[in-house]
């Protein structure tokens, strides 16, 4: 599969670098000077969500750049760019420009709040999106504000995530129908979807609005993180009655001196029981109890012991790619095995290999390096950043 990535920030980078762990060809976009990162990283080869493709830089505002994107979507099966809605138009990369060159291609849009609807062209960050989803409203603890789900919920996986599957759904789809399409994948959207169930509890009753109160947002004392005598932290979630006896017995409570399970009225009560009980112990103490227990009680691990933990390294659920360890490919394919083929680019790094490779000539790439249409950098030059562009 061949795929243009408009680069971008965020949910973007996070859909095509699943495409690029499962194989996908991937030239990524980069403006000729001054490409940025936004965020806490300021090392491009340190940015995880850009590895596994290549970067070149192309001057997109040059009729001549404009031209050479147009060329490389006739040799595309996909294209992804995160602009504000009608940017890509103005550039003259937008869907019909491009479904003129190559009618197959699937087009893929990722904005925080889609293309149409009032809130279209209104910028947004990733929490801005979640909170118009409704989920926002439901994560926190009791008596405090809604907690910010990192970038998890809006960015990767309402944002990436959702737009890869559609990408690959609509590949499928253009098998039959010989067709591209394009594909409107907006974070609140996909932020909602991410909540269904939730939504649906909401709608029927099943889930009580004030956050910290329910059965797996902290409320129940058999579904929360507890500190332990080390200052460190260990999760339990034995929802089923089976798994909650065995979670008693391995705290040491005796079950029929305790309120029933279910009873709400008793959870702070139970809550307090649970938190004294495991302060006594560290948390590798506890862990070492549970071992082989139905009990659902699991460490809290940090970055670092996630890539260390025997469970993880025995998956294979973390790799080292030119020095640094990141998250492995996932899932895991019994024929095909996905891989991280390379470490993220500095842009415009790949302009004169990767253009060779899919098809265009070293002396029309040698004519548009020359004329400060395309970039072929070693090192990044930093510029202000691009308001157009999709932000976290």
């Amino acid at each position: 599969m061949k795929v243009i990535e408009i680069g971008s920030i965020g949910p973007g980078p996070f859909c095509a670098m699943m495409l690029a762990d499962l194989g996908a060809d991937i030239i990524r976009v980069d403006r000729v000077a001054g490409a940025e990162l936004v965020g806490p990283s300021a090392d491009f080869r340190t940015e995880v969500l850009n590895r596994g493709r290549r970067s070149v830089g192309i001057d997109l505002k040059d009729a001549a750049g404009r031209e050479l994107v147009l060329g490389l979507v006739e040799r595309a099966d996909a294209l992804i760019e995160g602009f504000r809605p009608g940017v890509a138009e103005r550039l003259g990369i937008g869907p019909q420009e491009c479904s003129e060159r190559n009618p197959r291609l699937v087009y893929g849009r990722m904005t925080g709040f889609g293309q149409e609807g009032p809130l279209a062209r209104t910028v947004g960050h990733d929490l801005n999106y979640v909170a118009q989803s409704g989920v926002l409203s439901l994560i926190g603890r009791a008596g405090q504000p809604p907690t910010p789900p990192l970038s998890l919920v809006g960015d990767f996986g309402g944002g990436g995530m959702v737009l890869a599957l559609g990408i690959l759904a609509a590949l499928w789809e253009t098998r039959r129908s010989g067709a591209g399409q394009v594909i409107d994948a907006a974070m609140c959207d996909g932020a909602a979807l991410l909540g269904a169930a939730f939504h649906g509890f909401a709608r029927t009753g099943a889930w009580n609005p004030a956050r910290g109160t329910n059965l797996v947002d902290s409320g129940a004392p058999f579904y929360d993180v507890y500190l332990t005598a080390d200052e460190r932290w260990i999760a339990v979630a034995a929802l089923e009655p089976r798994f909650y006896a065995e979670l008693l017995a391995v705290l040491g409570f005796d079950a029929a001196s305790l309120p029933e399970q279910h009873d709400r009225s008793q959870w702070p009560r139970l809550k307090e029981l649970f938190a004294d009980a495991i302060r006594a112990r560290t948390r590798d103490e506890w862990v070492e109890a549970a071992r082989g227990r139905d009990a659902c009680l699991t460490a809290v691990l940090d970055v670092e012991e996630a890539a260390e933990d025997e469970h993880n390294r025995a998956r294979g659920g973390f790799v080292e790619v030119d020095g640094l360890t990141q998250p492995a490919p996932a899932p895991r394919f019994s024929r095909t095995p996905a891989r991280v083929d390379s470490p993220p680019p500095l842009p415009g790094e790949h302009t004169r290999s990767a253009l060779a490779d899919w098809g265009v000539s070293q002396d029309a790439v040698a004519s548009l390096v020359e004329a400060g249409v395309l970039s072929s950098i070693s090192e990044p030059t930093p510029s202000s950043a691009d308001a157009d562009r999709l932000e976290p």
